[in-house]
């Protein structure tokens, strides 16, 4: 394993949601000092002596750590994600009991596949989607047409669905949203012929689309906005 240290420089005052899900019993706040001492990331270490692809952090610290590897949150002290090949940046946001905050982040190279992702396929076939027709592209058995319903482990488990985008016509453009129309995760994104579209499950949208677990129910939905698109298969790997 190869240790990492995080150098944090500065802190300031928690102004926004609260992500606390532990009680940490700590009845003030620690130094950037005391957060260094508790705190390593590691990458695992392939044969040949370079960096494996799986990436682990950890803190000790009596803090809510809040981390982000890559494209992927994890709340908690302990956090473990594999990795495709690449360089990725790892943050940590510590929040003390007191709500002081330290933050600060880390870049880490994954050289080698040590443990290879698995793919987990949610849905195959093909289909074409038009503009502004949201049926076609809702994550529900009972009011869409291709995607199943989400389990509450994909939302709450904060997947990246990877969608297929077999063809795509010239301009379209597409809209991460809920089947209410109440909400826009994200919007005019680009797709093209060949393109693998990463659909990134947010906090926001497992509270609002969930079917249990204190989910809203209102349905993961993708929109084309302008133009038509193709789409083969979506699927997630971890």
């Amino acid at each position: 394993m190869k240790k990492i240290f995080l150098f944090f420089a500065a802190a300031c005052a928690f102004a926004a949601c609260d992500p606390v899900h532990e009680d940490i019993g700590n009845g003030g706040h620690i130094t950037a000092e005391e957060l260094k001492a508790k705190t390593t990331i590691t990458v695992d270490k392939a044969t040949s002596g370079q960096n494996g692809n799986v990436i682990s952090c950890s803190t000790s610290a009596p803090v809510n750590a809040k981390w982000k590897i890559g494209d992927k949150e994890f709340i908690g002290n302990f956090a473990k994600k594999k990795m495709k090949l690449g360089t990725y940046k790892v943050y940590l946001t510590a929040i003390c009991a007191d709500g002081f905050e330290l933050k600060d982040s880390a870049e880490i190279v994954c050289q080698e596949i040590t443990d290879p992702l698995t793919k987990y396929t949610l849905w195959e076939g093909e289909f074409t989607a038009n503009g502004w027709d949201a049926a076609p592209l809702r994550f529900s058995d009972s009011e869409g047409q291709n995607f199943p319903t989400l389990s509450d482990d994909i939302y709450f488990g904060l997947k990246t669905l990877v969608v297929d985008v077999k063809d795509a016509s010239a301009g379209c453009t597409a809209r991460i949203m809920n089947g209410w129309w109440s909400s826009t995760y994200a919007d005019n994104i680009p797709l093209t012929p060949g393109m693998k579209w990463e659909v990134q499950i947010t906090e926001q949208i497992a509270k609002e689309c969930a079917k249990g677990n204190g989910g809203e129910g209102r349905d993961l939905n993708l929109l084309i906005t302008n133009g038509n698109a193709t789409f083969t298969s979506v699927y997630y790997e971890e």
